[in-house]
């Protein structure tokens, strides 16, 4: 065997030790797609997913997308610059228009334009400040642009949600220009961003923001814009990236900005360079969710926040703790691998569907299971999942201190 080959056996110990014991519970594969959806045969109900308005699998939805295929086909053979359609610019125009900003322009996905954006905006005039919480896309974009010759800039990381930590970072930067990049709605631990304190922060040191609103888009604010509108912060955070990932049920990035942002991203962005273009079904499938949103989103969004608030209220009388959740995303906090890895395996035998997240996914002793309310989950799917919960929340002792009967003698 060559070193690559034993480089990742021995790095796969864990991964062969978990399937050994048959608690392995990654890569099961779907056998349709939805929120309800079959394994082996068996019936389970999604709580990992992230379609959280539920409209992945709308009749119109997938409509769209089979009327694509006959105009366009799967897919476009190469990248945006020689390989736009109609579709693409109508979709990037309606997308600026309803979120609020002069332009748009769509990557093949949500992490293709988080890290592409920071590598065309980070120069070694720039220090990037991030919190240090933040998602892969936003690390990886940091860690590329910093490793790029003649181009490095400077890294700062703040304490997470922190304001008082931005202003330290800021304060005491090397480079003349400051980027801050932070996440609407954490999706590890489905906590928001005190985004007015870091907005307030941003602007004593005349800094530009990135939000990463990939949670928060079709989930927050009244029409679901995400969490500028939550919080009436429009034209304050100068750029956004969303995603079709989630709310648009498809893949896709979305960079938002003024035109010359976006335009400078667009020629300077590697990752949309050289990337192959986004297939026109999923454009086209994502344009007609945005027309629900248009016509409906106050209600579709209301609708989800009526079933979290009721899976939220449940999970606490049961006695779960949810760690710094104060959204749709509620992370069963299990604290210790063996127990998530049990309760995954238990939940689905039982027909539910909640991935464990461990190390090094999340810090030792933050294991938890993911558990991710949507729209489309009905009352029966919540309180099904609830009574597993409870019931294997005692038995793996994830529900605190449990007092066992004793033994008679």
């Amino acid at each position: 065997m060559s070193w690559i080959d034993e480089k990742a056996y021995a790095e796969l110990a864990r991964v062969r030790e978990a399937r050994e014991k048959q608690v392995y519970p990654y890569f099961k594969p779907f056998e349709s797609g939805g929120l309800h959806s079959s394994i082996g045969g068996r019936p389970v109900v999604n709580f990992s997913s992230n379609d959280y308005l539920g409209l992945t699998t709308h009749p119109k939805v997938k409509e769209a997308s089979k009327a694509a295929v006959d105009l366009f086909s799967c897919g476009l053979s190469s990248s945006r610059v020689q390989a736009t359609t109609t579709a693409h610019v109508e979709l990037e125009e309606r997308l600026a228009e309803w979120f609020g900003f002069e332009a748009c322009v769509l990557f093949t996905t949500g992490y293709q334009a988080m890290v592409g954006t920071i590598m065309s905006l980070a120069d070694k005039d720039t220090t990037l400040i991030l919190d240090n919480l933040s998602h892969a896309c936003i690390l990886d974009g940091t860690f590329l642009a910093a490793g790029t010759p003649m181009r490095q800039p400077e890294v700062r990381f703040f304490n997470h949600n922190s304001a008082r930590s931005l202003r330290r970072c800021l304060r005491t930067k090397q480079r003349k220009n400051a980027l801050v990049l932070f996440e609407g709605i954490y999706s590890l631990d489905g906590d928001e961003a005190p985004i007015t304190e870091l907005v307030e922060a941003a602007e004593e040191f005349g800094a530009p923001m990135i939000c990463d609103d990939a949670h928060g888009t079709g989930t927050l604010g009244k029409g679901g814009r995400g969490i500028l509108e939550k919080y009436d912060l429009g034209g304050r955070v100068p750029v956004v990236v969303s995603t079709f990932s989630k709310t648009f049920g498809g893949i896709g990035g979305i960079l938002l900005g003024s035109s010359d942002v976006v335009e400078h991203v667009k020629h300077y962005a590697r990752s949309f360079l050289f990337s192959a273009s986004l297939p026109v079904p999923v454009v086209a499938a994502a344009a007609t969710i945005l027309t629900m949103l248009e016509e409906e989103g106050e209600a579709l969004v209301q609708e989800l926040h009526e079933k979290s608030d009721y899976m939220r209220g449940r999970l606490l009388e049961i006695g779960f703790d949810l760690g710094k959740s104060n959204s749709h995303i509620m992370p069963v906090m299990c604290r210790d691998e063996r127990k998530a890895l049990f309760m995954h395996i238990a939940l689905l035998e039982g027909g539910v569907m909640m991935v464990p997240i461990t190390y090094p996914g999340v810090k030792k002793g933050e294991e938890r299971l993911r558990l991710n309310v949507t729209r489309g989950h009905t009352r029966e799917d919540m309180d099904k999942a609830l009574d597993l919960l409870s019931s294997y929340g005692e038995a793996f002792f994830v529900l605190g201190d449990v007092e066992l009967e004793p033994l008679e003698e």
